[in-house]
């Protein structure tokens, strides 16, 4: 599936599942802008990336409304337009809610939720010029709650439905969707989930026995499939939501280890990460 030529703005991607993504466009001919928070970070992913003049630096904070402006303006001139979109920065605290204070909540929704609308609106003269689209990174959690994570949830969940909104207000000229992963293999699950638990080995198996199954998303960017769009937000579940659909239905929330004998049953039964065959892994 080839993006030959296509502008590409990756949120960020100096790192995660942002940077897998700006790789695999990279791969296929695509210029990409590469976004971090800072000048030195936006840097260092270019550089693990290969450098060269299909990579374009637009460092920046998304959690301000005057960041995604700057991003994008850095990113639109560098590139000469956009075609494509692509909202990956993001931020998770594991924290209960007594301590899930007001600067934790301002720091999730700014980044994930503040952060993506913006970004598309500073993008949409772009995108309307291309006839581009636009894909929103959101996360089952925003389908589902999980126990440690109800800031993050609230800010997936308001990106699930922004998707779909904005999908309507935009169509036909630009298509917006967005994608609604499990756990993945970043280092923010590294530094934030497995390298705190007590036993860090059994922490990783038991996120591989919760969500087993692989993903990757580029079909939501590829002109074969103009006539999707984020009235049906389009979702690839790494399992836990299809298991806890087939074996309760929606009405009822699993635990880890309910997730884990559910999902056993299912094929594909690997780490999970983010997986394309033209991404190193």
């Amino acid at each position: 599936m080839a993006f030959s030529g296509k502008r590409i703005l990756v949120t960020g991607s100096s790192r995660g599942i942002g940077y897998a993504t700006a790789a695999h466009f990279l791969s296929t001919g695509a210029r990409v802008a590469i976004n971090g928070r800072t000048v030195a970070s936006t840097a260092e992913g270019i550089e693990q990336l290969g450098g060269g003049d299909q990579l374009i630096a637009a460092s920046g904070d998304v959690g301000t409304a005057a960041g995604c402006a700057s991003v994008v303006e850095a990113a639109a001139k560098g590139l000469g337009g956009l075609d494509i979109l692509v909202n990956s920065a993001g931020v998770a605290y594991f924290l209960p809610v007594e301590a899930s204070d007001e600067a934790i909540w301002n720091a999730t929704i700014d980044t994930n939720l503040k952060g993506t609308f913006f970004c598309m609106r500073a993008a949409l003269s772009y995108l309307r010029d291309s006839e581009g689209n636009i894909v929103n990174l959101a996360s089952d959690a925003g389908l589902m709650g999980e126990n440690g994570l109800t800031v993050y949830c609230a800010s997936k969940g308001g990106v699930v439905n922004l998707t779909r909104a904005m999908a309507l207000e935009l169509a036909p000229s630009v298509r917006v969707n967005c994608v609604c992963p499990g756990y993945v293999d970043t280092d923010m699950v590294r530094r934030d989930i497995i390298d705190q638990a007590d036993d860090p080995n059994s922490e990783e198996q038991a996120i591989i026995d919760y969500a087993p199954r692989s993903f990757y998303y580029r079909f939501s960017t590829t002109d074969r499939r103009r006539q999707y769009s984020g009235s049906l937000t389009q979702t690839i579940d790494n399992g836990p939501l299809v298991s806890a659909f087939r074996k309760y239905g929606h009405r009822h929330r699993l635990d880890r280890a309910g997730y884990s004998r559910d999902c056993s049953t299912l094929d594909q039964a690997q780490p999970c990460r983010v997986a394309h065959p033209d991404v190193p892994q």
